[in-house]
């Protein structure tokens, strides 16, 4: 690799780093807001504590940056920032076709995983009393300090770590295997990645669920599945659109969430 093709990689590699970092701020500053005394490991303080979490999805975020800088243009998944950076063509200019498409899937996907939360919920009752989505207990206050979790952890951190990172690889992976060393990789190798990302997106939200509820079979199939169906909706944005329209996306998912949270708490 050549000095210009190392300057460009690591520029490339910072942006997309550095676009994770405020969802990661966002998760550290929430963990230091909520977490209870009782909830922190002993030896630890509670600022230690949150900036140790960050510390760790930032270097989760990094290996999955590199990953992906790496393996996404060698499978052609389209990144309108990794452009910018290699190019300096106009990131919004290119990504607006594609927001009307993407709020639409993400607000619809938000209101579907809604309404499958409520059809599944006769079958976790007895372990969930209730919905994981919105919590009897939230005020105003707790929902508007986690929605910037939402959006910019889940928008934008989890779509490096998950689309960026994991699926760019298992693309790349699959392209390798079949043989196929132009076109990028079949459809077929793209929907295999697609869904083991989402099925990974979903196993990634039991260790947070795990910390407030002892976790069983119905418990985890159905947190997986929610997830899952989300995660193949932006994986599919990121293969046929960009990595930033997954972004979007997976943003406004959220937006029902938040509403519906807030339309309990004023219920209350």
């Amino acid at each position: 690799m050549s000095l210009a093709e190392r300057s460009s990689f690591a520029k490339r590699f910072g942006v997309t780093l550095l676009a994770g970092t405020p969802g990661i701020l966002a998760l550290c500053g929430y963990i230091y807001l909520t977490t209870p005394p009782t909830a922190i490991p002993a030896g630890l303080s509670l600022p230690l504590f949150a900036v140790s979490a960050a510390v760790n999805s930032l270097l989760l975020l990094a290996v999955a940056c590199l990953v992906g800088t790496y393996a996404a243009p060698r499978v052609e998944l389209p990144s309108y920032l990794v452009d910018w950076a290699r190019t300096g063509d106009d990131v919004w200019r290119r990504l607006r076709p594609e927001v009307r498409l993407a709020v639409g899937l993400g607000v619809t996907g938000g209101l579907l995983i809604l309404l499958l939360d409520v059809a599944l919920a006769p079958f976790v009752a007895q372990d969930l009393p209730q919905s994981a989505i919105g919590a009897t207990d939230a005020t105003v206050v707790s929902v508007l300090a986690y929605a910037p979790v939402r959006f910019l952890y889940g928008g934008i951190t989890e779509e490096l770590l998950l689309r960026y990172g994991l699926l760019s690889a298992l693309a790349f992976i699959g392209w390798v295997l079949t043989g196929r060393r132009s076109g990028g990789p079949g459809s077929g190798v793209m929907w295999v990645a697609i869904v083991i990302s989402a099925v990974l997106f979903g196993i990634g939200h039991l260790p947070a669920l795990a910390q407030s509820i002892d976790l069983t079979p119905a418990l985890v199939a159905r947190t997986i599945l929610l997830n899952a169906i989300a995660g193949v909706v932006f994986g599919w944005l990121y293969w046929q659109r960009s990595l930033e329209a997954a972004m979007v996306a997976h943003a406004t998912f959220h937006v029902p969430l938040v509403a519906l949270s807030l339309v309990q708490v004023a219920l209350l």
